[in-house]
């Protein structure tokens, strides 16, 4: 029969937290993750006050059913602790964690879960996101209105929709049967990792062969820390066998670790597992929501909705008045320019005779930006070889009056015929005749 034969759990603060509110536990029989809510105090409370509660409570369960129900108890009586706690310490109110409990039964493996923390399973060289996410952005996606690459950059994809804690619903948690085969590994994880990590990255490091499953954890945070995880990260790995491959200690890490700081007044919860425990579960009374819950009613999920709407409105509007501006100051700036070009002036051939030209040689597109102001009835081919290339290359003014001159001076045959030549050089010195050339020259006259 197939059983657990390694664990590890391994929980890293993160680049940015000063405090660690997640908490992990690898028990004999059960093993979990939890992630106090972030942003409110009492996240690290949450989350240790479960795993605790779960870590006194590590008991076999004999059946699929009985594992259901019960690990469903565990959280609603941890819920209840938790509550209890902030009932009792102001400072705590709104305090939350999620939580994800996994238990082998038989040839079962049985999950519990809430909140946004996961539980993966890699199987034959597949990974597989075996929890699906209570939050915002996920019913998003289950509704069609977003695609799951969209979730992962969505402004509200913090805010979940369900949780253990002081908010102002019961608890709803999901449970996962799902076989236990030889060779499979298990993942239980914050979203400091799943936030951070891509899971083609999670599976190459869950595919590796190692000597301990605390070795695959600290692989796994490591990746979360190099890809820049500001939150809490928070891993438990466990491998299924037939043949135990290492000791398996009982161990709790993260804000679980330290001593408790607060505590419940509520009378400490015995260690049963029973139908009465299910039957003690009460609905909370109604408490201010925070900023990262939002209750998981048709009411709520439509105000949030209509809170996006009211956003995506008001980007589209942004962007346009954005689009509107840049498109007003490009046309300006072009106005500006074609003004600048208007003054421009350039004598060049116009149906094969010599004309004025208002604007700059040059277009934009199919947009000329000159236009003909003068056509002389002077025909280029009438023009000498050198006045011909320059009219036909065209010559630039700065204004009308001289490319008028221009034109003036080819008509009356006064313009320039060549390019002015440029001045020859004056050599530095003379060579001076030599006395032997003075006596040679002076013979020579004497002999004629």
């Amino acid at each position: 029969m197939p059983q657990i034969v390694r664990a590890g759990a391994v929980s890293h603060v993160g680049r940015v937290r000063s405090n660690n509110q997640d908490s992990g536990l690898v028990g004999k029989h059960i093993h979990a993750v939890a992630d106090g809510m972030g942003g409110h105090a009492g996240g690290d409370v949450a989350s240790s006050i479960a795993v605790k509660f779960l870590a006194e409570h590590d008991v076999q369960f004999t059946s699929v059913s009985e594992a259901q129900e019960g690990l469903t108890a565990l959280l609603h009586e941890a819920n209840e602790l938790i509550v209890d706690a902030a009932r009792t310490h102001a400072e705590l109110k709104g305090m939350g964690t999620t939580a994800d409990v996994i238990t082998r039964i038989g040839d079962e493996m049985v999950i519990g879960h809430i909140g946004d923390s996961r539980v993966y399973r890699y199987h034959s060289g597949e990974l597989k996101q075996v929890t699906v996410d209570h939050t915002f952005v996920q019913r998003l996606v289950d509704a069609g209105r977003i695609t799951p690459e969209e979730a992962l950059v969505h402004p509200r994809r913090s805010v979940l929709m369900r949780v253990l804690g002081d908010v102002e619903t019961a608890p709803d948690v999901d449970t996962y049967v799902v076989p236990a085969v030889d060779g499979d590994r298990w993942l239980l994880c914050s979203d400091g990792l799943s936030s951070y990590v891509d899971e083609a990255q999670i599976a190459e490091v869950l595919a590796r062969k190692v000597e301990s499953s605390r070795e695959v954890g600290d692989d796994l945070v490591q990746l979360a820390l190099d890809n820049g995880a500001p939150d809490n990260v928070t891993v438990v790995v466990l491998e299924i066998g037939e043949k135990p491959l290492e000791s398996i200690k009982p161990k709790v890490v993260g804000a679980a670790v330290n001593p408790m700081r607060y505590a419940s007044n509520a009378p400490k919860r015995v260690k049963r597992l029973l139908p009465d425990v299910l039957q003690s579960r009460r609905k909370l009374a109604a408490r201010p929501e925070n900023e990262e819950f939002a209750a998981p009613t048709d009411e709520m999920f439509n105000r949030i909705l209509a809170e996006e709407k009211r956003f995506r409105l008001m980007r589209r509007i942004t962007w346009s008045a954005a689009v509107v501006l840049l498109i007003a100051v490009m046309v300006g700036a072009s106005a500006l320019v074609y003004s600048w070009t208007q003054t421009r002036y350039y004598v060049g051939e116009y149906n094969g005779n010599v004309a004025i030209y208002q604007g700059v040689n040059a277009n934009i597109g199919s947009f000329e930006l000159s236009e003909v102001i003068d056509e002389t009835d002077l025909s280029v081919d009438d023009l000498n070889p050198y006045q011909r290339s320059q009219v036909t290359g065209t010559i630039a003014f700065a204004t009308l009056a001289e490319a008028q001159d221009l034109v003036e001076r080819l008509i009356n045959g006064t313009a320039p015929t060549q390019p002015e030549e440029e001045a020859t050089p004056v050599p530095t010195s003379t060579p001076t005749p030599t006395a032997t050339s003075s006596a040679t020259a002076s013979a020579t006259s004497g002999g004629e």
